[in-house]
């Protein structure tokens, strides 16, 4: 694994071995968070995670962000090292500014994966969401990692899996209390920028989402996937936000066979 930062965005190359495909997690996360996934998808290809903007080791945002802002990571990240070529693959937030990227930039990409994120909110929604946020800017991350933990994984899986859940809330009380409030109101108002019926992307899609996802339902999957011609959309059964750690055998198969997919 090489070790980079570049214009403040801290890099991981994970593997060298074949097309390239760059991972974007989620809010209050870090790019270790795709340590599920990698080991499967370096087999097959160089795979990069990264830390967001305002996360991680990465540099801290400016006073506008929006998800346009967040797309220009990913072509700095290109650039550094000189990928004319990549898939996506975003996780929530991630998931908004991988569309976001390729509806500016589709000739950039080979396929894009959208896992678990959000398309337009009725006002309950939304309101529950900036309600969040408005907790964070009084109390930080503290004040929502709790109910996050909840939403994120099933009961079951919570209470057999300890570690985890203490590797994640310690992720999430990382994050800068002045900061992270700024980065939660992207996931409030970045949807905006992502609606329309038809969105100019054409390379391969998949979009995913597990049937307990609630604030990232089925019904949202299928707007967006609709938004997207040709994409295919998979739901998981009793999973929720954290599909991808909870049954990470299940989504490392679908996202295998769907970039395989994406090459023939």
């Amino acid at each position: 694994m090489k070790k980079i930062i570049h214009n403040g965005t801290s890099i991981n190359l994970v593997s060298s071995n074949g097309p390239f495909v760059i991972m974007i997690h989620g809010l209050g996360l870090n790019k270790n968070m795709w340590d599920w996934q990698t080991n499967e998808l370096s087999k097959y290809y160089s795979v990069i995670t990264y830390d967001l903007i305002g996360h991680g080791n990465s540099k801290d945002p400016g006073e506008i962000i929006n998800l346009e802002y967040f797309s220009n990571q990913i072509v700095e990240i290109m650039d550094c090292f000189s990928i004319d070529q990549t898939a996506l693959i975003g996780f929530s937030l991630g998931g908004m500014i991988a569309r976001k990227f390729a509806i500016r930039f589709n000739e950039k990409l080979w396929g894009l994966a959208i896992l678990n994120s959000a398309y337009e909110r009725n006002k309950k929604s939304r309101d529950a969401v900036q309600q969040r946020v408005n907790m964070a800017i009084k109390d930080g991350p503290s004040a929502t990692i709790d109910n996050a933990l909840e939403r994120w994984f099933t009961e079951k899986y919570r209470r057999e899996n300890q570690t985890t859940m203490d590797l994640i809330r310690k992720w999430v009380l990382a994050n800068k209390k002045d900061v992270y409030p700024k980065v939660y109101q992207v996931l409030v108002d970045g949807v905006d920028e992502l609606l329309g019926e038809r969105l100019l992307i054409k390379c391969p899609t998949l979009v995913l989402t597990g049937d307990e996802d609630y604030g990232n339902s089925p019904e949202m999957s299928m707007k967006i996937s609709k938004q997207i011609k040709g994409s295919i959309v998979k739901i998981l059964p009793r999973l929720r936000h954290m599909a991808l750690i909870e049954d990470a055998d299940t989504v490392n198969k679908i996202l295998v066979d769907f970039l395989i997919n994406c090459r023939k």
